[in-house]
């Protein structure tokens, strides 16, 4: 148990000072930042390679467990706070070293040498082991960091927001490809057994998910402003990532209707046609709801604009609290809304626009306390239509019948 506790110290304090090093880097430099990772690269490969103790679910290493996995986890986070340019630097550098502790460890073992210092000489083969193993460490690195990005991109498009299980997925799916690779180059050069790979592997897992605890709050709880992409050509894939990254954090943040902070019509006329066409493509569906407030053009004549404004946030409010993460709600004009629902079917929208019709006339008021309430149309792909056009044509007939039929009401078919 005294190892386990270890270990886990031994994390704390490493995250600690790294993301202190990482969190101060505006006063006192990235390079600082970046040399501790350098700094840390032989003795983490070292300890991989010779140090291991016993824990109740294997051997472990604390180079690999704590100090590797440590370092991929900070590069993500430097990639979060910074951009994938940014990261390519500590990669690049640690390669450059890399190759030099090769190149030189050869030439070093043609010279004559003496013994200077009784009962001391030099073991250079050891020098070139290490130099090959920190080679091959820093080449997985170099292909880890790729992969734990485009993985970071990828999750977040369906978890945007949920940063610490973002770092553990990352974090479990490339430190389970590293140790593969990193067991590789131990078992040829060392023979290491297989409770070496295992034991590594759990060890990696639960520092992935101590690591992802700590960073997501670190970024819960720290504030970081959206920087800029460089326009200086780089001609490598990192550019392409972090432009991407960027782009679609500025796309996040643009479109948004200025007075209910829903997605606006710009923004419709962009996602529709995309989700559309991809459920189209892959035999899913989509379902468009169109949600139009009954009387309000009363609300603002009886008690002016600023109260209409009030209870148009009051509706955007009440409807986005009946929704889910995946659905995309839009303010089509006026006291018009639109809702673009990727995956759900007819019948599962017809329930889920009454949901919403029962929300609005339960918490949404005009000045007088009068309920305020919604008619509805619904229309879904394939059904309806393959085209944005389609389904709103569909859905706006339905809305203007829920209206005939007396309004506060949901109408999906005629």
């Amino acid at each position: 148990m005294t190892n386990v506790l270890l270990f886990l110290c031994e994390g704390l304090v490493y995250v600690a000072v790294m993301v202190t090093l990482l969190h101060l880097r505006h006063r006192l430099g990235l390079g600082v930042f970046i040399a501790a990772l350098g700094v840390l690269h032989f003795i983490e490969t070292y300890l991989a390679a010779v140090f291991y103790v016993q824990l109740p679910f294997g051997v472990i290493s604390p180079g690999s467990a704590v100090l590797f996995a440590g370092k991929l986890m900070m590069i993500l986070l430097l990639y979060v706070k910074e951009d994938a340019a940014t990261v390519r630097q500590p990669i690049y550098g640690l390669l450059a070293g890399n190759f030099l502790t090769v190149a030189l460890s050869v030439l070093l073992q043609m010279h004559q040498t003496v013994s200077a210092v009784p009962n001391r000489t030099a073991d250079l083969a050891f020098i070139d082991e290490m130099g090959w193993l920190m080679l091959w460490g820093t080449l997985l690195l170099y292909l880890d960091s790729l992969l734990i990005i485009l993985l970071y991109e990828r999750i977040g498009r369906w978890m945007r927001g949920r940063l610490t299980l973002r770092f553990l997925l990352c974090g479990i799916l490339v430190l389970t490809f590293d140790q593969a690779g990193f067991y590789i180059a131990l078992h040829a050069l060392n023979g290491a057994p297989a409770e070496v790979f295992w034991g590594g592997w759990v060890a990696k897992m639960g520092a992935a998910a101590v690591y992802s605890v700590v960073l997501g709050a670190y970024l819960h709880f720290s504030s970081h402003s959206v920087l800029s992409v460089s326009r200086q050509p780089i001609g490598d894939i990192f550019n392409t990532l972090t432009f991407r990254e960027r782009y679609e954090d500025l796309l996040s943040k643009s479109g948004r209707d200025m007075l209910t902070g829903v997605l606006d019509r710009s923004r419709f006329e962009y996602e529709g046609p995309r989700m559309i066409r991809h459920a189209v493509d892959s035999g899913s569906v989509v379902s468009l709801i169109m949600i139009d407030a009954d009387h309000f053009k009363s609300v603002n004549d009886r008690f002016g604009h600023l109260e209409g404004d009030r209870v148009l946030q009051a509706l955007a409010g009440a409807i986005q609290s009946g929704l889910r993460q995946s659905d995309h709600l839009f303010r089509y004009g006026g006291e018009e809304f639109v809702i673009l629902c990727d995956g759900l079917d007819h019948t599962s929208a017809l329930s889920r626009a009454d949901d919403l019709r029962q929300r609005v006339l339960a918490d949404v008021t005009t000045p007088d306390q009068s309920a305020v309430t919604v008619s509805i149309g619904i229309a879904s792909t394939s059904a309806d239509g393959t085209t944005t056009r389609d389904l709103l044509s569909a859905a706006d007939g339905r809305l203007y019948e829920a209206k005939r039929r007396g309004r506060n009401c949901v109408v999906g078919n005629i």
